[in-house]
């Protein structure tokens, strides 16, 4: 039998919703006559992404709670009760042999709906500081698949899975040829090179220090390949120059991948993971705008294992330029990290992750 159905619930954020859409399209290539529906959040990305992805998506009515006093915090209790009913509504009408749920507010109450009826549960979290969604939800599901080590403070034990975060499949098998990805970016080959992501909305701080370091970086003889986000595209494009190419958003990330020789990079579960597969000397600079500062907690996860290199924004006006030449000028800790991030990767998430719930339709099988 094939023709499973399965719901996926989880968004907000790119950490939320590209994980599920990756765990699905491995699910349709086993499956290939099963049935999928996404649960998202009304007015949140995931409601653009998914159908991009050629998948269905339902809205809720959910947000969070913010941390002041906000009237979006007193229509709380109100869009908690219409998302329950709605979420019993799609469980009921689409009856799906198994829940998976990748964190984020939508996924609250589709999984304890569909948990209540005793459809098998399956959660997904993707950093090593659990998300709220997820701790809620950790008595009422069958399996937890994490990426991290030490996920026992937040989930019952028992029920945890190692599996790593799902990546895009093209950076899995990473083996374009670095003069190639160099040329298509218009950079020299005898130039060392550094990439620099701040997420596909950029990051205000990163892009401040790389303007502000313009110089430094030309003085070593350092070319830039900068995604500054679609927000800063106008006010930081002016840099462009034959060493320094500044881009919006950049589609090839398996050839931007290919072309660096070090990375400066925000540290998002997604980003976190992929770039253990890529194995480069990194830069962490955690964003201090998200939930229980979970981007500083996945950077010290590597920063531990001597795997990259953290430093907070508040720190980096007195300690960018020092900790960047240790290892720019060191080949030895160059590869020492390289080597280190690799030992971390988890290639095979997506088919670990598909193997429990594969497991899950076994033992729920009539």
């Amino acid at each position: 039998m094939d023709n499973y159905r399965f719901i996926f619930s989880g968004g907000g954020t790119g950490g939320h919703i590209y994980p599920a859409i990756a765990i699905a399209n491995e699910l349709k290539r086993r499956f290939p006559e099963a049935e999928f529906l996404f649960v998202g959040a009304k007015d949140r990305m995931e409601m653009e992404k998914v159908p991009q992805a050629g998948y269905q998506i339902e809205g809720l009515w959910i947000t969070g709670i913010q941390r002041k006093l906000t009237l979006k915090n007193l229509m709380f209790p109100f869009k908690l009760i219409s998302s329950l009913i709605k979420a019993n509504s799609i469980v009921k009408r689409f009856n799906p042999h198994v829940v998976i749920g990748t964190g984020g507010f939508a996924s609250g109450p589709l999984l304890r709906v569909a948990s209540g009826k005793g459809i098998p549960c399956v959660l997904q979290e993707q950093n090593s500081y659990a998300g709220i969604t997820n701790k809620l939800l950790k008595d009422r599901v069958q399996k937890i698949c994490v990426a991290y080590d030490d996920m026992s403070r937040f989930f019952p034990k028992e029920k945890i899975v190692k599996t790593g975060n799902p990546v895009r499949s093209d950076l899995v098998a990473l083996n374009i040829d670095r003069s190639v990805a160099l040329e298509f970016f218009q950079l020299s080959t005898s130039r060392k090179t550094v990439l620099v992501l701040g997420g596909s909305l950029g990051a205000r701080r990163i892009n401040e220090l790389i303007f502000e370091k313009l110089e430094f970086f030309r003085d070593m003889g350092i070319q830039l390949l900068w995604q500054c986000g679609k927000g800063y595209i106008e006010e930081f494009k002016v840099n462009t120059s034959e060493s320094v190419k500044v881009h919006a958003f950049i589609n090839d990330m398996d050839k931007a991948y290919a072309a660096a020789d070090m990375i400066i990079s925000r540290a998002g579960a997604g980003s976190v993971s992929e770039l253990c597969i890529v194995g480069k000397p990194t830069f962490f600079i955690p964003s201090p705008n998200v939930a229980e500062d979970h981007q500083t907690k996945n950077a010290k996860a590597l920063e531990n294992e001597s795997a990259a290199i953290l430093i907070k924004e508040t720190d980096l006006e007195k300690e960018f330029e020092q900790r960047f030449n240790a290892v720019f000028n060191s080949e030895e800790k160059q590869i020492e990290l390289a080597k280190n991030m690799k030992a971390l990767a988890l290639p095979n998430a997506t088919n670990a992750i598909c193997d429990e719930v594969e497991k899950l339709l076994q033992l729920n099988r009539i």
